[in-house]
């Protein structure tokens, strides 16, 4: 199936401005082109309840998160709540980056978000994000009567590198006991950095994620190839997932992380976890967090909130 107009126009788009490629970049510069970007492709935030910051606790130090009501929840009192790791492979991305995705998410299914502002790469390497995502949820459940939601109704999720983190989280919490989820949300997820199955080789240019790219940011966030068969690292190679959350596993098209996110949610239904799948088969890696230039980004919150409201 070709690129949709919009995702062509996108590239389009970025090419006559000569954005390099981001592997192409110092991880300094390369953070920096990134967060520039989002001001030209964030749509205008809309307006919720309430946003308020807090440091959530952890073994690496405190972890930033932002906490979003939805509009119209004031009198709604202790409230779902969705705990969220934004994308950009490990290095790019903050809570600003996907600001609009957490607030459209929390008005559409008038919840609590919880925006996690975990450590990245190159600076700190795996498992310190997975680290800093696990015991961001934690803090959000024991912190339950002040940030007015209810701890039986929580589910993670997360694009990209953050599906990868929330995915991660639910096996984590599934063998400790000490969160029951209700689901976890799964947006063109990396779940296989050790890269055992046939999933490159057809994406490899002219788009914002390559092979090339995605293998950058491995090596920057795991450079330990040993460790990359970790669970935590890659979801896709635990032993088991059985018992897990519900799932929505949504992939776009053209995207090289479109194979192993089927494979996982192949996985995921063989193994008796209820699991939706949601294909956007014209649209590019990222364009959730790009909705002001790729309206699709519309109909995958309305994917998101659907699940998330059956659920929650």
């Amino acid at each position: 199936m070709p690129l949709d107009a919009d995702s062509q126009e996108f590239l389009d788009l970025l090419k006559r401005l000569g954005r390099p490629p981001i592997n192409s970049l110092p991880p300094d510069q390369a953070k920096e082109v990134f967060r520039r970007g989002r001001l030209v492709t964030q749509p205008d935030l809309p307006q919720v309840d309430r946003v308020k910051e807090y440091e959530a606790t952890g073994p690496h130090g405190p972890i930033p998160v932002r906490v979003y009501r939805g509009a119209g929840t004031a009198d709604m009192g202790a409230l779902p709540v969705h705990v969220y790791y934004h994308g950009g492979g490990w290095v790019l991305g903050d809570l600003d980056s996907h600001d609009w995705v957490c607030r459209k998410i929390a008005n559409a299914v008038k919840c609590a978000v919880v925006s996690v502002d975990y450590r990245m790469a190159p600076e700190h390497v795996f498992p310190k994000a997975f680290d800093d995502s696990l015991a961001a949820v934690e803090w959000t459940a024991r912190n339950a009567a002040m940030l007015k939601i209810d701890p039986a109704r929580i589910s993670v999720g997360g694009d990209s590198a953050g599906g990868n983190l929330a995915a991660a989280v639910a096996l984590a919490l599934r063998d400790s006991g000490k969160i029951k989820l209700k689901a976890q949300i799964l947006v063109y997820p990396a779940v296989d950095l050790a890269m055992t199955g046939d999933y490159y080789g057809r994406f490899t240019k002219d788009l914002i994620l390559t092979d090339d790219t995605m293998r950058w940011f491995i090596d920057l966030y795991v450079p330990d190839q040993a460790q990359r068969k970790d669970w935590r690292a890659s979801p896709l190679l635990a032993p088991s997932l059985k018992g897990l959350p519900p799932a929505l596993v949504l992939l776009a098209g053209y995207d090289p992380l479109c194979a192993e996110g089927e494979a996982f949610a192949a996985r995921l239904e063989k193994e008796g976890v209820k699991t939706v799948v949601k294909r956007y088969p014209g649209q590019i890696h990222g364009f959730l967090s790009n909705g002001k230039l790729l309206p699709r980004a519309n109909d995958a919150i309305n994917d998101i909130a659907e699940v998330m409201t059956a659920h929650l």
